[in-house]
């Protein structure tokens, strides 16, 4: 008889199964999207982000982290933060510029995964006092809501022709530089607890969100992406205000860079 299993409780598994939904719901997001269904394909991308965003949570929640999950999740993250959203934008518009569409796709791919490692990287060492505030560099879920911009405004009216195509190439080369840049983006990890007359307000701001967003998803998701691209600068300058450059970002940035 071969050496005797260890068992391991549903519990410890739970995570793990979130994980494999969502990588199962970008791998179907990129079939839609060669099918032509490019709603659920965007859907199908989003709820990928969603549930990989949760996974992390549920895990820390029912204490069942692991270094098998975590794992799976850096693996889930390439997929649906990266090759999901490239894919599908290029079944939708890229494929028109031929090569070249092709090469931006690749471009933010690789981009997502050199800012994933980096993450990975950055998160097993002392980080520096800015960073508890800021992220190095747009998040891979954020790239992924934002490099998919060109679909919105394609739903929106914009014809998706040669020269919107060419346009996108500048676009995602644009996006995949925001992701694997030293950009400090404010993450929002400051913002603790919420005071007691406050919190119907969000509830319901949420609520309104929700209901555009189910109601009116590409203006929604457009108007959201714009938003987020507008604040990039203000965090920035938020950023110099409080921080300037401080020699520990640029000891982290050579320390970094040498590593890698």
């Amino acid at each position: 008889m071969g050496p005797r299993l260890r068992e391991i409780s549903f519990r410890m598994m739970i995570p793990t199964i979130i994980t494999v939904l969502a990588i199962c719901a970008g791998l179907t997001g990129i079939r839609l999207a060669f099918e032509g269904r490019v709603e659920m394909a965007v859907i199908m991308v989003l709820v990928a982000a969603f549930l990989d965003g949760v996974d992390g949570r549920v895990a820390r929640l029912m204490k069942s982290s692991s270094r098998f999950g975590a794992q799976m999740d850096s693996l889930a993250d390439i997929v649906n933060f990266g090759v999901a959203p490239a894919l599908v934008l290029y079944a939708y518009l890229l494929n028109q510029a031929e090569s070249f569409g092709w090469i931006a796709a690749l471009i933010y791919v690789l981009a997502a995964a050199l800012r994933l490692a980096r993450f990975n990287v950055m998160d097993e060492r002392p980080k520096a006092k800015w960073q508890s505030n800021y992220f190095v560099g747009v998040p891979a879920p954020f790239g992924a809501m934002l490099v998919l911009l060109p679909v919105y405004l394609g739903h929106l009216g914009f014809e998706p022709g040669p020269v919107f195509a060419g346009a996108a190439i500048i676009y995602t080369a644009l996006i995949a530089f925001l992701l694997v840049s030293r950009l400090p983006v404010y993450s929002g990890k400051a913002v603790g607890r919420i005071r007691r007359d406050l919190v119907l307000p969000v509830l319901i701001a949420i609520a309104i969100y929700v209901a555009l967003l189910m109601s009116y998803i590409w203006a929604t998701l457009a108007v959201t992406a714009l938003i987020y691209l507008a604040t990039l600068p203000m965090g920035y300058r938020a950023w110099r205000r409080t921080y300037g450059r401080p020699k520990e970002a640029a000891a982290v940035s050579t320390e970094e860079q040498d590593r890698l």
